[in-house]
C-alpha cells in the first residue's frame, strides 16, 4: 500500500470526491470546489461566506496564524469576516494552564485587531500530538452584487500580486529552524526580520481587499496558501477555465524569503504564501488599484495576464516560456518529519 504525501490532497483526487457527492441544496451558491477559498450560502438579502482552515506547521503564535488565514479566505470573496470558531487541539506533554491562557490571549488580541468576534469552538488535550493544532472556522457576509470568486477570472484580465512571496513560508522557516539556519551561515538579523513577517508586513490581506473592491470591479481573488503562488495560479486557472501567462521577473520574492528558501533548498514559488493577495481585473482597473495600494504603502505589481485556456498556465522567463511548475505538496513540508 502506498501512502499519500504530507500536505494538501492532490487537486484531481479532491475534485473527484466532490464530483461524486454533488451539493443538492439550492441555497449553496458556491460549494466545495478546488481553488475556491470559501463556501457561499444564500441567506436571502445577502450571502453568508464560510471557510475552515487548520494551522499545522507553525507552533509559535499559532492562534494568530489561524485567525488571519481564515479571515483571508472570507475576505477574498469580497466579504467582511465577522465570526470565528476555533478548535484547539493541545499536546498531552507540555500543555499547562499558562499555555492555554496565552493561546486565548493571543486569539482575543488578533480578533480585536480585525474586529472579529469569537463565537465558539472546542478545546482539548489530544493524545498523539507533538504540537498545538488550531482548526479555525470563519464566517462573514457580503452583499450579493459584491461577491468575488476564484473562478471569476476573465481572458484579458491583468494578474496582480500584492506584497510578495513567501511571507508565511519565510516566517515559518525562521521560527522553526533558527539553529539550522545559523549553522548554515544565515545572519541573525535576517532570521529576526523573517520572524516578524507574522505582523510586518503581516499575513492579513484585508486592507488590500477593501481598497481593491472599493475602487474597482475585481473579477477574481485568491489567497496563496499551501503550495505557494504556483499552486494558487493553477487553481485560479482551473476554477475559471482559463490560462495564465506570468512574467517571472515581475514576481516579487521578498529578499529574506529568497535567502531562507535558498539556504534550505526550497522553491519560493511552491512555498506557503499567506500574506500575499492574488487578483485579476481589467487592466485599467488594475492600474488604479496598484496606484491606490501604493499610496497606502502596500506593494503590488502586475505579474501577468489571463489568456485562453488553450495556452495553459505558463511562466515567462526572458525569452523562454515554460509550464508553471506543479508542486504535489508544499515545499515547506520538506523541513518537517514526514515531508518529501
Amino acid at each position: 500500500m502506498s501512502f499519500l504525501p504530507v500536505g494538501k490532497l492532490r487537486a484531481e483526487a479532491l475534485q473527484a470526491f466532490f464530483d461524486a457527492h454533488p451539493v443538492r441544496d439550492p441555497r449553496v451558491v458556491v460549494g466545495p470546489r478546488v481553488g475556491e477559498d470559501a463556501a457561499v450560502l444564500d441567506m436571502g438579502d445577502r450571502y453568508l461566506v464560510a471557510t475552515t482552515d487548520p494551522i499545522t506547521f507553525a507552533t509559535d503564535e499559532v492562534a494568530r496564524y489561524a485567525l488571519h488565514v481564515n479571515a483571508n479566505d472570507v475576505a477574498v470573496r469580497g466579504a467582511k469576516p465577522k465570526w470565528f470558531l476555533a478548535t484547539l487541539l493541545l499536546p498531552a506533554a507540555g500543555t499547562s494552564d499558562a499555555t492555554v491562557k496565552t493561546l486565548f490571549a493571543d486569539l482575543a488580541e488578533a480578533c480585536d485587531e480585525l474586529e472579529i468576534t469569537l463565537v465558539g469552538g472546542h478545546t482539548e488535550i489530544t493524545h498523539g500530538l507533538d504540537r498545538t493544532i488550531v482548526v479555525g472556522t470563519m464566517l462573514g457576509e457580503v452583499a450579493k452584487d459584491r461577491l468575488v470568486t476564484t473562478g471569476g477570472a476573465q481572458v484579458g484580465d491583468a494578474v496582480v500580486l500584492t506584497k510578495g512571496i513567501p511571507i508565511e513560508g519565510a516566517a515559518i522557516i525562521a521560527r522553526e529552524k533558527e539553529p539550522e539556519l545559523l549553522a548554515l551561515g544565515i545572519r541573525k538579523s535576517v532570521i529576526q526580520r523573517a520572524k516578524r513577517f507574522l505582523t510586518t508586513p503581516g499575513l492579513s490581506v484585508l486592507p488590500e481587499v477593501e481598497i481593491a473592491c472599493e475602487l474597482a470591479r475585481v473579477h477574481s481573488m485568491h489567497d496563496p496558501t499551501e503550495g505557494g503562488l504556483a499552486t494558487a495560479l493553477h487553481e485560479v486557472a482551473d476554477a475559471a477555465g482559463v490560462g495564465l501567462r506570468i512574467d517571472r521577473d515581475r514576481i516579487t520574492v521578498i529578499p529574506e524569503g529568497a535567502e531562507l528558501c535558498r539556504a534550505v533548498g526550497l522553491d519560493p514559488l511552491g512555498t506557503i504564501a499567506s500574506g500575499a493577495l492574488l487578483m485579476t481585473l481589467a487592466p485599467a482597473d488594475a492600474a488604479i488599484v496598484i496606484h491606490a495600494l501604493g499610496r497606502e504603502r502596500i506593494d503590488s505589481h502586475y505579474i501577468g495576464s489571463v489568456v485562453p485556456r488553450a495556452e495553459g498556465v505558463t511562466l515567462v522567463d526572458g525569452a523562454t516560456r515554460v509550464p508553471m511548475p506543479v508542486f504535489a505538496q508544499d515545499e515547506i513540508t520538506k523541513l518537517f518529519a514526514g515531508g518529501g
